[in-house]
């Protein structure tokens, strides 16, 4: 009697001649072009941006009623329901799409592909910020989990829309995890921060880290203060060595840790507006800003040789978001 059969041996020697291989890596640029038809993600915040997730403002701020007005905390809202406009006046839908439209043209003009949110979800009245509900990394997207009940349900468009771009999902965060990708940042591509806050909890930071070890990515986290949301509204990369920063409200081992990564610092100064440190890198040492940026700052952008580009953003902003929050690139330059 044979110790193996024919058929059993062929049946090896065909899987042995045709093996499994596991180089190159999912990431590399060779095998997402012929796995997933073009190479994916961002593995840095300041490269050249080439594809961008955005959400034109629409019919999802109707929810918001001008007859909920909360005097005691200066806005309008309904807890029972979730939603809330902060500020003396509603939402002016005009305005914001006119501006959010100028801001989709300069984009497009700095080398930039804008990719449309699909139908956003009904209601969802802060799906303009697209920076938080997917974080892009070198070979994919993680989907987060966002914290409030007026953003829960943004996961699904976003989802839906990474499905027909053809990207690939690498993780959803799950659980009890919340993560919401303006408190996110690439410091270097090896190095990369998360702003815990009441958005962004330990369980969702290490479910992005479990995904970024895969990579040989360090992820650092900063614990924001009080109600502070997330990390974009005090820190951002505006060159590969240059981070823009307000030093009063990150902690010290942080700007410490910035400086042995060799990251010179440019602080926001008294004059500047409130919105200029969220600004978006469209590609090393060039910047979309809105109004607000002092002679001050702007003579240290001019000295670190970072140009900037101006767009008016206060009408969005009044929702809560600014230049970087309504911007979730996709696919960058590698550094």
């Amino acid at each position: 009697m044979s110790i193996i059969s024919e058929h059993e041996y062929r049946y090896n020697m065909l899987i042995k001649t045709f093996a499994s291989r596991a180089e190159p890596a999912f990431e590399a640029e060779s095998e997402q072009v012929e796995v997933w038809g073009q190479r994916w993600g961002c593995n840095n915040d300041v490269g050249q941006i080439r594809k961008v997730l955005m959400h034109r403002p629409g019919p999802e701020l109707n929810v918001v009623d001008p007859t909920k007005r909360i005097p005691d905390i200066g806005a309008f809202g309904d807890p029972e329901k979730g939603w809330y406009w902060r500020g003396d006046s509603i939402p002016d839908l005009p305005a914001q799409q006119a501006q959010h439209d100028k801001l989709v043209a300069a984009l497009r003009e700095e080398g930039a592909e804008v990719v449309f949110l699909d139908e956003c979800a009904p209601g969802k009245m802060k799906s303009v910020y697209t920076r938080d509900s997917v974080i892009a990394i070198d070979g994919g997207a993680i989907v987060t989990r966002l914290g409030p009940p007026i953003r829960r349900g943004e996961e699904l468009p976003v989802t839906r829309t990474l499905g027909k771009l053809g990207m690939p999902i690498l993780r959803t965060i799950g659980g009890t995890g919340l993560m919401e990708g303006g408190s996110f940042a690439f410091i270097t591509p090896k190095v990369a921060v998360v702003g815990l806050s009441s958005r962004v909890n330990e369980e969702g930071a290490r479910q992005l880290e479990e995904v970024l070890r895969v990579h040989g990515v360090e992820l650092l986290r900063v614990e924001l203060t009080g109600y502070r949301l997330h990390i974009d509204g005090m820190f951002v990369m505006v060159d590969a060595e240059t981070a823009f920063v307000n030093p009063t409200l990150l902690p010290f081992w942080f700007l410490e840790r910035l400086k042995q990564l060799g990251i010179r610092q440019i602080e926001v100064c008294p004059d500047d507006g409130n919105w200029v440190i969220n600004c978006l890198a469209v590609r090393p040492g060039r910047v979309i800003m809105a109004g607000g940026l002092s002679e001050r700052t702007q003579a240290k952008f001019d000295k670190a040789g970072i140009t900037v580009r101006v767009v008016e953003y206060d009408k969005v902003a009044l929702g809560g978001g600014g230049i970087h929050c309504s911007t979730s690139p996709l696919v960058r330059d590698p550094l």
